[in-house]
């Protein structure tokens, strides 16, 4: 019997050489712009999105997969006799993500054993539960070891982020509690941190190269690191932000990606994304 699959959703914002790489099963979500709608990855790529966002007029919006979408990827591994699922989603409490996969877990248990897990982050910090839980299945561990491995790592996952402004994430509601500030934001470059799931305002500064060096600080301020990543929202000063973190030590490589449509849709151009995870 063959070992683990591991299974995402698209906001993971994995590329696609790093999802080939390591075999990991990714179900997308969906994009509209206006009464078009793609499917994100497959008919849409990142490029194509942030084309449309800067150069259109038309604020795009998300849909989360159906529960069908996650039940054909977890059938298809128990069709390659794999000994197990573990599905690694975006926060429940910023899309249904995580009930259609759930949803789709319980309709297969006849056939295959799904973990399901609420990583209750997004983009790059789910991203590197994913690179993390697909090591582990290529070292053969169990289902249960993985998931056990992938809930501890939460706890260790920072992430942050720098909009160019907030109309994007205010017009798609995702700021949870900080969202009474938003008034008062529209002057500054605030520094965004994903708590217990939500998006939350970290700190308020006055220029964006204040805010910039400040999520860089985040990162080289925390000590060793397991890992760490960094995504790219149509950023013109993408570089800048790598130069700062070039001291960051980490265990592994630092991942570059490109912030992904799900998550770009309420960034907005001009977004940066970190996350880390601090060592043991």
């Amino acid at each position: 019997m063959a070992g683990i699959q591991i299974v995402a959703d698209s906001a993971c914002d994995l590329s696609p050489e790093m999802v080939e790489e390591r075999a990991v099963r990714i179900v997308p979500l969906s994009i509209r712009f206006g009464e078009e709608e793609f499917v994100d990855r497959e008919e849409l790529s990142s490029k194509g999105f942030w084309d449309r966002v800067i150069t259109g007029p038309v604020i795009p919006e998300t849909a989360a997969p159906a529960p069908g979408a996650f039940q054909r990827a977890f059938l298809d591994a128990a069709d390659k006799d794999r000994s197990g699922v573990l599905c690694i989603t975006l926060s429940s409490r910023l899309s249904a993500t995580y009930q259609a996969a759930y949803t789709a877990a319980q309709s297969v248990a006849d056939r295959i054993a799904v973990r399901v897990v609420d990583s209750l982050t997004v983009t790059v910090g789910e991203g590197l539960l994913v690179l993390s839980a697909a090591d582990q299945a290529d070292q053969g561990k169990s289902l249960d070891e993985i998931a056990a491995s992938v809930e501890g790592l939460m706890a260790r996952t920072r992430v942050y982020g720098v909009l160019e402004n907030l109309d994007f994430v205010r017009r798609g509601g995702r700021i949870g509690g900080a969202a009474h500030l938003v008034g008062s934001l529209l002057s500054i470059k605030p520094v965004l941190e994903v708590r217990e799931g939500v998006i939350e305002v970290e700190t308020k500064q006055r220029t964006r190269q204040r805010s910039l060096k400040y999520l860089a600080s985040k990162a080289l301020e925390a000590g060793p690191l397991e890992r760490l990543a960094v995504a790219n929202g149509a950023a013109n000063d993408i570089g800048d932000v790598l130069d700062m973190l070039r001291p960051a030590n980490s265990a592994h490589e630092m991942v570059l990606t490109d912030l992904g449509p799900v998550i770009g849709t309420h960034a907005g151009p001009g977004s940066v994304g970190l996350s880390f995870q601090l060592a043991l």
